[in-house]
């Protein structure tokens, strides 16, 4: 089990970071879009991080600019940033940069660009780390879609090397590189769950630099692989998007009896999975048990059930009819607020939808959740000031302000009902599997056991 597992609250990613009033603002309504948007956000290990010191912090980039709001928000020190210059001739996404204190990256692919200038980048970047200070760098270089990492580019090695190679004062400078993985349950969909998985820092040794102030390509290359092997240590890499799937089916079946499991679990888990698979490539009892799990997937999906429904099995009747009125009641309960709860938000919510899908319509799915997140920052706020505005007319301005808070408080107990109610949706059509069709039920039971206890050389 992984150690120093920690789950993030709202106070954690809005009140863990000192700056501008600007800064500060900025700060919460990321923290708290990103806290709605994603139903747990987890890190791994987040004590590793060393104070006092000059800290790189690198990460994998599958998930566009969710990736460096996440990063922003969750870790442990404030950051500075290196972001593509064509973000920041992008009004309201380069007002944000500045103000986070972001610094541009000149990139050959980008058309026009002067490259040339990522020498005054650099040199600021070093200003910084020689203060003491940190910077979060991707060095894939861009956000994709791959299963695996994509190849390292040795800008972060060559920022390093550049940083702790040049002293003025003749004093030598600590610097540590600290790899982060990022991992997502499911990166596009809304309420889903992320994860930051810190890895061993270590440090960054002085070289000599050339004429031009620059690190040898023989140590930027070395130390380029280094900070891809640390990466490969806290990521998830899969050969193929079937082989991701097929981990992802292992683990739901395995963990189907675990309560209150962590991400960092279930990342370990997937890992020592894909990489079993991939040394036993041609293994006729690991090809054996991924089609099975493969197929037993397809089996409950037929079904509409997940592998935890089927824990049913171990009751009685009545007492799952009883446990299904105990947790129903207290929907039942909420049902008012969440249905003008619901009701207010939902073209909000199917809008910025619409919008996403529209960005994305082109397959780079790595932006759909950027857009889903930017956009529910300005639709939710802009409904509950329509409504603010319907109630000033028709009741004044005392209940104007009183809608607000309750708007908020409606959409939140939507959003809570509308997760328990799907949660309940599957556990209903298991309960009617499980008394209509007991037979089936209890085979697909024993089934999951067994995969179960194949399933534990992964654990």
């Amino acid at each position: 089990m992984p150690a120093n597992v920690k789950s993030l609250t709202l106070p954690d990613l809005i009140l863990n970071r000192k700056g501008t009033p600007v800064f500060r603002l900025v700060l919460a309504a990321f923290g708290i879009a990103l806290r709605l948007f994603f139903r747990r956000i987890e890190t791994v290990n987040a004590d590793v991080v060393p104070n006092g010191t000059g800290v790189i912090f690198v990460m994998n980039h599958p998930n566009g600019l969710v990736d460096p709001a996440l990063v922003f928000v969750a870790l442990p020190r404030k950051i500075s940033f290196l972001a593509k210059s064509t973000l920041f001739r992008m009004p309201v996404i380069s007002f944000l940069l500045r103000t986070v204190e972001a610094l541009p990256l000149y990139r050959k692919i980008d058309a026009g660009e002067d490259v040339s200038k990522n020498q005054k980048t650099f040199e600021l970047c070093r200003e910084l780390l020689k203060k003491g200070g940190s910077i979060a760098l991707f060095p894939e270089g861009v956000s994709h879609n791959s299963p695996k990492l994509l190849p390292a580019k040795t800008g972060a090695a060559r920022i390093a090397l550049g940083a702790v190679s040049v002293g003025d004062s003749g004093e030598p400078i600590d610097l540590r590189v600290v790899p982060v993985g990022l991992y997502y349950t499911s990166k596009t969909t809304f309420r889903s769950e992320a994860l930051l998985h810190f890895g061993e820092p270590f440090k960054v040794e002085p070289v000599e630099l050339d004429a031009e102030g620059q690190p040898p390509r023989d140590a930027a290359k070395h130390l380029t692989e280094q900070i891809e092997a640390a990466l490969r240590d806290v990521t998830l890499n899969a050969e193929s998007e079937s082989d991701l799937h097929a981990a992802r089916m292992a683990e739901e079946i395995f963990a189907s009896v675990e309560e209150n499991e962590n991400l960092g679990e279930k990342l370990e888990f997937l890992k020592k999975f894909v990489a079993g698979a991939s040394e036993t490539n041609g293994d006729d009892d690991s090809a054996d048990l991924r089609r099975r799990v493969v197929e037993y997937d397809k089996k409950l999906d037929e079904n509409g059930i997940e592998p935890e429904h089927l824990s049913l099995a171990q009751f009685s009747q009545g007492s799952v009819i009883r446990q299904a009125i105990l947790m129903s009641a207290p929907l039942i309960l909420l049902s008012p607020l969440a249905i003008v709860g619901t009701i207010l938000h939902y073209p909000a919510y199917r809008l910025s939808g619409f919008v996403a899908k529209k960005m994305s319509r082109h397959g780079a799915d790595d932006v759909t959740s950027t857009v889903k997140v930017l956009a529910g920052m300005v639709f939710m706020p802009l409904t509950w000031l329509i409504a603010a505005g319907v109630v000033y007319y028709f009741l004044g301005w005392k209940s104007s302000l009183l809608s607000i808070p309750l708007s908020i408080v409606c959409g939140y107990v939507a959003l809570h009902t509308s997760e328990e109610v799907a949660e309940l949706r599957g556990w209903a059509k298991a309960i009617w599997l499980f008394l209509t069709r007991r037979e089936a039920f209890l085979r697909m039971f024993v089934e999951r056991r067994e995969l179960q206890h194949e399933l534990r050389e992964f654990d």
